[in-house]
Order: C-alpha cells, then sequence, then structure tokens
C-alpha cells in the first residue's frame, strides 16, 4: 500500500548505516562537548546554536533544532520523500534527539510545521515507535499522557541504522513506550505539502532560511542594545 493510503511508509537503508553512524558520532561527540562547556560556564545554556537538554517533550534528552548537517540533509532527502509520498514537498525544519535510558515520547500529534515527517534512525540501540493509523484523537493531555479509554496500541514499527519512516505527523498519532537501551539517535524532518494550507505561512517554519535556529522575538533587538 502506497503513502496516500496508509499516511506512512517505510524506507529501509534511505541512509547507508555507515553514514547514519557516522551522523550518529558526530551527534555524540557534540552532545559531550556541549555538556562540558555548559558545566564549565564557557557557554550559556540558553544558546540555540548548541542544542539543549530543554525538551517539553522529551525531558533531559539532548536535542538540536536546525543542526547544519541535518538541514543539509533535509534537503538531501527532499526528492526522495516527493517520490514517496507522490507530493510537492517544502522543507521546513530538522530536529535531532539523543535518547537515554528511561526517556518516553507520549502520544501525540505534530504541529504544522511536520505536516510529512520522517524519524530516521541514526544509530545507537533500537526503540520502536507507535503509530495509529486511524487519524482519530485519543490524546486528552500530552504532557500527562492522559488519553481517552480505549485507545487502540497502534502499528509497531522498527528501524534499524539508517531506516526511515516517512509518516502523517498532523494526522496520525504516534509514541514510543520508555526506552530501555543506553543511547538511541533520531533526526526528524519535516516539511510541507507545498499547495497545502501551510506551505506560504509556514515556509522553513518561519525563518529566513535553513541552517538558523529560532530566535526569541527580542534576542536580536537586545543584541543591538550591548
Amino acid at each position: 500500500m502506497s503513502f496516500k493510503t496508509k499516511k506512512y511508509q517505510i524506507i529501509r537503508k534511505a541512509l547507508s548505516p555507515q553514514f547514519a553512524n557516522f551522523i550518529f558520532n558526530y551527534m555524540l561527540l557534540q552532545r559531550d562537548a556541549v555538556d562540558w562547556m555548559i558545566k564549565n560556564n564557557k557557554v550559556s545554556p540558553t544558546n540555540p546554536f548548541i542544542g539543549s537538554r530543554v525538551d517539553e517533550q522529551v525531558p533531559g534528552c539532548y536535542t538540536k533544532y536546525a543542526d547544519w548537517v541535518m538541514e543539509t540533509l533535509l534537503q538531501y532527502m527532499r526528492p526522495i520523500m516527493k517520490t514517496k509520498t507522490g507530493m510537492d514537498l517544502v522543507p521546513t525544519y530538522s530536529y535531532t534527539r539523543l535518547y537515554e535510558k528511561g526517556n518516553i515520547l507520549k502520544r501525540h500529534k505534530d504541529r504544522p510545521s511536520c505536516e510529512i515527517s520522517t524519524t530516521l534512525h541514526l544509530g545507537g540501540d533500537e526503540w520502536p515507535i507507535f503509530l495509529d493509523p486511524s487519524g482519530q484523537d485519543f490524546v486528552l493531555d500530552e504532557y500527562k499522557n492522559i488519553h481517552k479509554p480505549g485507545a487502540p496500541k497502534g502499528v509497531r514499527v522498527d528501524l534499524k541504522i539508517g531506516d526511515m519512516l516517512i509518516y502523517s505527523g498532523c494526522e496520525l498519532e504516534h509514541w514510543r513506550e520508555p526506552f530501555q537501551g543506553n543511547v538511541c539517535s533520531q533526526v526528524f524532518l519535516h516539511y510541507n505539502h507545498a499547495n497545502g494550507p501551510f506551505a506560504k505561512t509556514n515556509f522553513y517554519d518561519k525563518r529566513a532560511v535553513l541552517g538558523i535556529p529560532v530566535f526569541p522575538p527580542d534576542s536580536l533587538n537586545d543584541e543591538n542594545k550591548k
């Protein structure tokens, strides 16, 4: 069955395992370097260019919005995404996580920038993702992990290093059970339908160009005052 029918599709070896593992080790190095710099007061923990351990969905894991390697990957994968989905797509943003033991991704749907999304397994221990293909809304409170009674258990998707899942992030609830491994890295590549309702107003996730973070509203003004 096609992506248009199921609203999701698995792409095996979207990246070679060797290349995916290279990016995984790049993220491990980045996380360790950032942790050291913050611990030793070499950089502000709120610096938008270095990543963060403040993530509302998965507290405590290291995350990076719009890493330059991942934004390049966002562009690189666009032709493949267009072929697999049968849609003309525009990129919005990339987001990378290094999950650690005990992390959980609660059941949720995504915001408009994630209309067509991927999760690509870069390395570490495998951690299945679950999808509810019904498209119904069962989440009552995402952050408290409260659902309506009778929420389906969903379809389990297992990804090996380099494998990628394409899914309709705004339509299908998705989640991960508590992580039992040591570390797992996933990069999320997000797109909008070029002819859809979000493409023009949400281009590049409302950024001027790819590769830059989303700055707080007054950050540039504050910088100019110094």
